[in-house]
C-alpha cells in the first residue's frame, strides 16, 4: 500500500470513531452506587478522579508535502495509558521520502511518565530508529509539559548503544483566531554532543525545523491543516551534507490532518 493511502485510511478510520463513539453510560448497582461505564478514555471510576485510568492517542503531524518536487510524508504520533501521576506513552514519528521511495527517517518510543510538577512530566525510556543507515537504540529521558504562555515543551535526552549523546527539543503554541480556526507555531531542533559519521551528524545543533500551520476544527478530534515549513542543516551536519552534495536547507507547504482519539 502507498503510504498516502495508508494514511488516508488511518485518518478516515479515525473519523469514524468520532463521528459513531458511544456516549459513556452511567447506571446505579445493586446497593444504589453510581458505577460509571467506560469507553476508550476512561476506565472503571474510582472514588478519586486524579487515579482513574485514561487513554488517549493524538496525531500532531499526518501529512504530505511536496519537499525536493516530490510527494513525501510525515507523521507525528503519541500515545498514553494511565492514571494523572503515572503513564505510559508511546511515540512515533518519521518521514518518508517520496523521491527515493523509501522511509528516510522513522523511531519508536517507550516511555514511562511521572507527574513531577503540576505542569511537567518526566518521562524515561527507550527508542529505537529504523532508516536505510544503521539502525540504533537508545536510552531516554526527557520532560514534557505546558509552560508559562502555554506552551507546549517536549525536551528529551538520549544515550545511543554506542555511548554518542544527543538530544531534541519541541515546544509549539495554539493561537485561537476563532474557536474553531487555530493557526500553530512550532519549533524542533536537535543537537549532538558527539559526531556519528555513519549517520551524517557533526558536533553541536545538526539541524532544526520552523513551521506554523492552520488548522480548523471541525470536530474538535477531527482537523484538517495546511501550512508552510522551513527545514535546515547547520554546523558541522551541513557541511557533511554539502559534501556529500545534498540539500542542506528547503521551504515547502504542508497540508495534512490533526486527530485526537
Amino acid at each position: 500500500m502507498k503510504p498516502k493511502t495508508a494514511f488516508a485510511a488511518l485518518a478516515f478510520w479515525f473519523a469514524l470513531l468520532s463521528v459513531h463513539a458511544p456516549a459513556a453510560a452511567q447506571g446505579a448497582s445493586a446497593g444504589g452506587e453510581e458505577r460509571a461505564v467506560p469507553w476508550l478514555r476512561g476506565g472503571q471510576q474510582t472514588g478519586f478522579p486524579d487515579q482513574q485510568v485514561t487513554s488517549a492517542v493524538r496525531f500532531d503531524k499526518l501529512e504530505w508535502n511536496r519537499r525536493g518536487g516530490s510527494d513525501s510524508a510525515r507523521w507525528d504520533l503519541e500515545a498514553y495509558v494511565g492514571t494523572d501521576y503515572d503513564k505510559f506513552f508511546f511515540k512515533s514519528e518519521g518521514f518518508y521520502d517520496g523521491r527515493a521511495g523509501k522511509f528516510d527517517e522513522a523511531q519508536l518510543q517507550a516511555l514511562y511518565s511521572r507527574m513531577i510538577t503540576y505542569y511537567f512530566d518526566l518521562q524515561v525510556g527507550v527508542r529505537h530508529d529504523f532508516s536505510p543507515r544503521p539502525s540504533r537504540t537508545y536510552a531516554v529521558i526527557g520532560v514534557e509539559g505546558l509552560a508559562p504562555g502555554f506552551i507546549e515543551i517536549d525536551a528529551e535526552a538520549y544515550v545511543s548503544e554506542k555511548g554518542k549523546i544527543s538530544g531534541s527539543f519541541t515546544a509549539w503554541h495554539d493561537l485561537l483566531i476563532t474557536n474553531r480556526l487555530i493557526l500553530q507555531p512550532r519549533i524542533d531542533v536537535r543537537i549532538q554532543a558527539q559526531s556519528v559519521a555513519e549517520l551524517g551528524l557533526g558536533r553541536g545543533i545538526t539541524d532544526f525545523e520552523l513551521g506554523a500551520r492552520l488548522r480548523y476544527e471541525m470536530l474538535r478530534n477531527f482537523a484538517p491543516y495546511i501550512g508552510v515549513a522551513w527545514d535546515r542543516k547547520v554546523g558541522e551536519t551541513a557541511a557533511i551534507a554539502e559534501r556529500e552534495m545534498k540539500q542542506t536547507s528547503s521551504v515547502y507547504l504542508v497540508a495534512g490532518l490533526r486527530l485526537l482519539w
